[in-house]
């Protein structure tokens, strides 16, 4: 679009002076005989620079400029003075006083004026561009507001799916590893033993997809947080071996580990993820091992200060891989040859969600391999030093008390069944609740020392009846509250964070092992003999 120029005077010899002037210039030329019709162009047309006759009968060119000083369209608009009788300096200063942004006297000379429009028609024509693109990157903001809304929806949209496949994928998953377990405890004979065996592989292999998924879903969406805690380095090595000795044992392959003198037995980081990332190494290694052996190797890179950087290998003398299978090792759904999927089946997550754990916590990971020679995966962490070296956490055996009061709420009936036979094999017994409702009156009329509360119940879900409980006790001023351990098929980081602030004690993701169950025994019976020290001591 052309730039407007506006020419005001009186007389019409002057105008067209003026527009000779100005044809050079690439702009439309507007014409205006007097202030009042100046001012009503200046409402209507969108101007880059006005040139104002002083002298004019009516209003004159200091009164028009006033004017349009006093509206927001043309407050800002450059205007030029031109006077062939108000030359003096008082005029000329009274003209910028009023808001001019030159003022010019009559004779006109053509090349003066030219240069000073040439100036206001450059910036209007950069003022032009630049509102463009501020219009410009206004639509790109609101383009990118709309795609983050989207992707922030579809986040949600798509943690909520994965919950709800995680609650009904578990839930009975739960049901079959939950009675399998229970079964292995029972007098069997040899085909039966093998059958069973059968079924809680074919379980515990689909409980470690599921995992992989959510993990993986998990580190996409930036939802990982690691934890920082003191853990025993050799207990957390030892507990892989044990899960792992019998894969190896059954593939007929030795199975080892070995720990270097200097490493330090106990560190700070997240035991968890360490344990995830050494499970998935092993695993591998011990499914692409047909004989040999597969070794766990630790040791001390260095010390810097209060850090130490830790060295974990697994080594195995498996089936190998080529060079080119090194490059799809660690992306996620791959593995590194075309066949191993076929054979050995698998997500292809295990490794990839070990490199972003091991990238999370400011590691590094590799692997040193050939094809046929067996491989050596490897990742270094760095690790603060515990802040008690010595201290070793206390094992408590539970303390059997017949008053130990246990509460189930939980609305599924094979669930109900296969905690209350696990509660049994303990040696406890639990009373059941089918929704929050009822956990909340039974609660109410006979207070419990644990209530084991699943999270998707009618009436009142988990949430509330927590809620309801934490209330009531807060009213009663009770000082002891009942421990509550949220017992759930999801495992999402927000889930754990809502049952918290909920009140909630603990966390148990189904299908939960005996040893889980035990911790969480564990607790409760320190939490009871503390409170019935504190009340004997009280009498």
């Amino acid at each position: 679009m052309k730039p407007k120029i506006l020419i005001v005077d009186d007389l019409v010899e002057n105008l067209i002076s003026l527009e000779a002037v100005l044809e050079d210039f690439d702009s439309d030329i507007f014409r205006a005989y007097s202030g009042e019709e100046a001012l009503k162009l200046s409402l209507k047309e969108e101007f880059a620079l006005v040139i104002l006759d002083v002298q004019m009968p009516g209003m004159n060119g200091y009164e028009t400029l006033e004017m349009m000083r006093q509206r927001k369209k043309t407050r800002y608009l450059p205007v030029i003075f031109v006077s062939a009788i108000h030359q003096s300096d008082l005029h000329i200063i009274k003209g910028i006083e009023t808001g001019a942004v030159d003022f010019i006297p009559k004779p006109i000379i053509p090349d003066i004026l030219k240069g000073k429009v040439q100036v206001f028609l450059d910036l209007y024509l950069q003022r032009a561009k630049l509102d463009y693109l501020l219009g410009e990157m206004e639509k790109a903001n609101l383009n990118l507001k709309i795609a983050k809304d989207k992707a922030e929806e579809a986040t949600r949209t798509k943690s909520m799916f994965l919950a709800n496949m995680s609650h009904e994928i578990r839930t009975p998953l739960n049901g079959v590893l939950g009675v399998s377990k229970l079964l292995q405890k029972t007098d069997l004979n040899d085909d039966q033993k093998e059958l069973l065996n059968i079924v809680t592989n074919s379980g515990e292999n689909l409980m470690l997809i599921i995992n992989d998924i959510l993990d993986f879903s998990k580190i996409e969406s930036g939802q990982i947080q690691l934890e920082m805690i003191d853990f025993n380095l050799k207990e957390l090595v030892e507990n892989v071996f044990q899960l792992m000795k019998f894969k190896a044992i059954e593939k007929g392959i030795q199975f080892k580990y070995a720990i270097g003198d200097d490493v330090p037995e106990r560190l700070c980081g997240d035991p968890l993820r360490i344990n995830q990332i050494l499970m998935n190494l092993v695993n591998n290694a011990i499914k692409f091992t047909h004989q040999g052996k597969v070794e766990i190797c630790i040791e001390l890179v260095d010390w810097h200060e209060s850090m130490a950087r830790i060295l974990f290998r697994v080594i195995d003398t498996g089936i190998g891989i080529s060079e080119e299978g090194k490059l799809l090792l660690f992306k996620e759904f791959s593995q590194s040859e075309t066949s191993i999927t076929r054979k050995y089946g698998g997500t292809g997550l295990g490794l990839a969600i070990s490199q972003n754990l091991v990238c999370l916590m400011n590691g590094e990971i590799n692997v040193n391999s050939e094809l046929g020679q067996g491989a050596e995966f490897w990742f270094r962490l760095p690790l603060k030093k515990a802040a008690c070296p010595g201290l070793e956490l206390e094992r408590q055996d539970v303390q059997h008390q017949a008053d130990f009061r246990i509460l189930l709420a939980e609305d599924n009936a094979i669930n109900q069944r296969v905690c209350e036979l696990s509660l049994k094999q303990l040696g406890y017994k639990c009373d059941i609740a089918n929704n929050g409702q009822e956990a909340v009156d039974m609660h109410q009329q006979l207070p419990y020392d644990l209530i084991l509360m699943d999270m998707q119940m009618p009436v009142l879900n988990g949430i509330q009846a927590t809620k309801a409980i934490r209330k009531m006790e807060r009213e009663a001023l009770v000082k002891h509250p009942v421990y509550i351990t949220a017992v759930t098929a999801n495992s999402l980081v927000e889930e754990k964070k809502d049952c918290m602030l909920a009140g909630m004690n603990n966390f148990l993701s189904k299908p939960f092992s005996e040893k889980e169950l035990l911790l969480v025994l564990q607790e409760v019976s320190r939490t009871k003999t503390t409170k019935n020290q504190t009340e004997h001591e009280c009498l």
